[in-house]
């Protein structure tokens, strides 16, 4: 896992492509990513072409798509809503909690929510306007 507690910049994707590629996992690694300006510049790519590491740009405005987004409502929804937290360390607590519960208290949930399979449309036409 890696967190930060500030702003994600191009500096800190570097960062995580630098931890992907110290795993050596000996497997072809490819990067989901949302689009960001921070993501989709020159240093991260660079970067990840050097450490053979694919980026895989999801299109712009689809959040649908990222799986991501839906897995932070979901801890919105389980540990944020309607919660008070004194301390910056009790929200990133609860957070992280939630996270290291995911495959196990949270799984049933989370399986329907963060499924791959996509709708799609066979023998679909444009109409003309």
């Amino acid at each position: 896992m890696v967190t930060h507690d500030t702003y994600i910049t191009a500096c800190t994707g570097c960062e995580l492509l630098r931890q992907l590629a110290a795993l050596q996992l000996g497997v072809p690694i490819t990067l989901v990513l949302d689009n960001a300006r921070y993501q989709n510049c020159q240093l991260v790519e660079a970067l990840a072409a050097a450490l053979q590491i694919e980026l895989l740009y999801l299109p712009a405005y689809s959040p649908n798509l990222n799986l991501l987004e839906r897995m932070w409502k979901f801890i919105k929804k389980k540990c944020l809503y309607s919660t008070d937290y004194a301390h910056f360390s009790d929200f990133t607590h609860a957070i992280s909690t939630c996270l290291l519960q995911a495959h196990t208290t949270y799984k049933k949930e989370l399986d329907s929510l963060l499924t791959l399979r996509f709708q799609s449309f066979k023998k679909s036409q444009v109409m003309a306007g």
